[in-house]
């Protein structure tokens, strides 16, 4: 008598090699899915179908097919193991984009999937695009941001999706990690899963779950000697020629000391081993960097290194998304104000009228103000930007007087309607201005703002929480309906202070003219970031270290004025020296014309004589 036999249980990593289908408009490989090709990924997968494990961190760069593990992870339950899901982006509109882009093209061409999740019908309301039923389960994609796409229903997977780009609050409700995690609490088969690219040392939530995982990392073989190793940025050795491009890249063998090249990659990933560095606590955490991408050459590593280090903003994203590492701040470091008194610079100046006036500098193509509102006065401050917003500081004044009268808005508008020439005689006019509407005289500056909207005066409040953009999108929640811009002071302050950093001119760097005084520069860094715990979570706060800080706030609302524009700096940079040159031409046009209608000298002395 036969009997029915059991299905054999598959591992993630086994379905996915025998049943998972690449789409061609989510993958760059499409057809088969194919695990030795980044074997890393099999103990990642196979950790999700591991009983003694419950969570699941991966710390890594953003060139590790991590999507596709998740896609996987999300696939083979509706296949294998159906049951709840929750898979939480940063956004809701992120995860709208996943839905749309990643998920509904995998069900369509992975053939165990057909079928088994309907099209979205706007009259079926158990499946949309946020939330979609299949026989036994069912996936209801979040947003971080969102407290209520966070509640209801009990949830057996969690997918927490960069979790280090998610609000510190999902609301008022709380940190949406723990909100999501919440909701798997009654299943004893739950599994929780965080991945991330990591941010700010001490700050990054990835950090934090990797730290409390048992830290494996990704051992491989050497071809040469075939000892294991870990593949480490300190170990890669580049070549440059004289115009600055890398000839060589390889990885230096730290026990045989010989080249280990992108040839032998693929080779060494197939025999690597995961190893733990810590405990085993029911929480696997998985780390891994941009030098074991199959789809990354070690060249191309550092090509994106030697750009990225000319600014340490640049410099930071790739240690966190290259390296897949957190990247520790000190702002304190090279920013004294004192040191930045000392490197003020003299501005070129012409001779006008007899007197030396002082011009542009080279480099300005673009102008912006910030303007800063105080009980008795507004201070008010032009920025001239250039390529890779190298910055320089054109003017700063105070206007003091009753704000409660029009006599100092008129003489600000004067200000903001000045124009600026450089050595061309091209002259620049402040493209767009951010006014502080908030605590002084707010409905004085509405007045202001609303009619000079189509020129380019905004205005903006500030939002100090860590990770909110420079600039967030416009409300009309106000008094007078004027567009009001919410600038993430603590990321805009971020920006600035490791851009006063740079040591060099270019991208970033940020001059000041010999006019500027002491208090100026004591003002620009009267800040500092503090650590603080809000709901449990360690945060970054900037606090005064002295009672003055106007300079640093209209550099922060210039700055947002710049972003608000949204320029595009070398297309602009290009435009002016074409129009440098037709001015020139002219010039020289307009001269021989001179010459030509200018009578002939008649002979003179001998000649004449003769």
């Amino acid at each position: 008598m036969l009997g029915w036999k059991a299905p054999t249980r598959l591992t993630a990593s086994e379905w996915a090699d025998q049943k998972r289908m690449l789409s061609p408009e989510a993958s760059a490989e499409p057809g088969k899915w194919n695990t030795s090709r980044a074997e890393y990924q099999r103990g990642m997968m196979d950790a999700f179908t591991d009983p003694r494990v419950e969570t699941i961190v991966i710390m890594g760069c953003s060139q590790f097919g991590k999507t596709e593990i998740l896609n996987n992870i999300v696939g083979y339950h509706i296949d294998q193991e159906p049951c709840p899901i929750l898979l939480v982006m940063p956004t809701l509109e992120l995860g709208k984009a996943w839905s749309k882009d990643r998920f509904s093209p995998m069900l369509r061409d992975t053939p165990c999937l057909q079928g088994k999740v309907k099209e979205v019908r706007s009259k079926n309301s158990n499946n949309t695009i946020m939330h979609k039923v299949f026989p036994g389960g069912h996936i209801t994609i979040a947003g971080a941001n969102s407290a209520a796409s966070l509640a209801a229903r009990p949830i057996r997977i969690v997918l927490c999706d960069e979790i280090d780009r998610y609000p510190g609050s999902a609301g008022t409700e709380g940190d949406p990690v723990n909100l999501a995690f919440k909701r798997a609490t009654t299943f004893w088969n739950r599994k929780l899963i965080v991945t991330s690219t990591p941010t700010i040392r001490g700050l990054s939530r990835i950090e934090k779950f990797y730290d409390g995982s048992d830290k494996r990392m990704y051992y491989v073989p050497c071809p040469h000697c075939g000892e294991f190793q870990l593949l480490r940025w300190k170990n890669i050795k580049f070549e440059r020629d004289k115009d600055g491009n890398v000839t060589l890249a390889v990885l230096v063998c730290e026990y045989c000391q010989k080249h280990i090249t992108d040839a032998d990659k693929p080779l060494m990933l197939r025999k690597g081993q995961w190893r733990a560095e810590a405990p085993f606590t029911k929480t696997a955490g998985f780390h891994i960097n941009e030098l074991y991408s199959p789809w990354v050459t070690f060249e191309q590593t550092v090509q994106s290194f030697l750009e990225a280090k000319k600014d340490p903003l640049t410099l930071r994203v790739w240690v966190n998304t290259a390296l897949g590492e957190t990247y520790e701040e000190d702002y304190d470091e090279g920013i004294s104000h004192g040191l930045l008194y000392g490197r003020r610079e003299a501005y070129p100046t012409i001779t006008e009228d007899g007197k030396q006036k002082t011009i542009l500098p080279d480099g300005v193509i673009v102008l912006t103000a910030g303007v800063d509102v105080q009980d008795d006065r507004l201070e008010i401050e032009v920025v001239g930007w250039g390529i890779g917003e190298e910055s320089w500081n054109i003017d700063y004044r105070i206007l003091r007087g009753n704000l409660a009268k029009q006599e100092v808005w008129q003489q600000l508008d004067d200000v903001l309607l000045g124009t600026y020439q450089n050595k061309d005689g091209i002259r620049l006019h402040i493209s767009s201005t951010c006014i502080d509407t908030a605590g002084h005289f707010t409905k004085e500056a509405y007045s202001f703002v609303k009619p000079r909207q189509t020129r380019r005066v905004f205005a903006v409040k500030g939002a100090n929480e860590h990770g909110k953009p420079v600039v967030g999108r416009p409300s009309l929640n106000n008094l007078l309906r004027v567009k009001l811009f919410p600038i993430g002071t603590d990321t805009t302050k971020e920006v600035i202070f490791t851009r006063l950093k740079i040591q060099e001119f270019g991208p970033g760097y940020m001059h000041f003219p010999l006019e500027r005084d002491e208090e100026y520069f004591s003002q620009l860094t009267s800040e500092k970031p503090h650590p603080k715990f809000i709901r449990g979570r360690q945060v970054r706060v900037w606090v005064k270290k002295r009672a003055r800080n106007e300079a640093l706030d209209c550099r922060v609302y210039a700055l947002g004025a710049l972003y608000i524009l949204n320029p595009n700096l070398e297309l602009i940079a290009e435009r002016m020296a074409k129009r440098a040159e037709q001015t020139e031409k002219k010039d020289e046009e307009v001269e021989q014309k001179t010459e030509k209608k200018k009578p002939p000298r008649r002979p003179g002395g001998f000649v004449r004589n003769w």
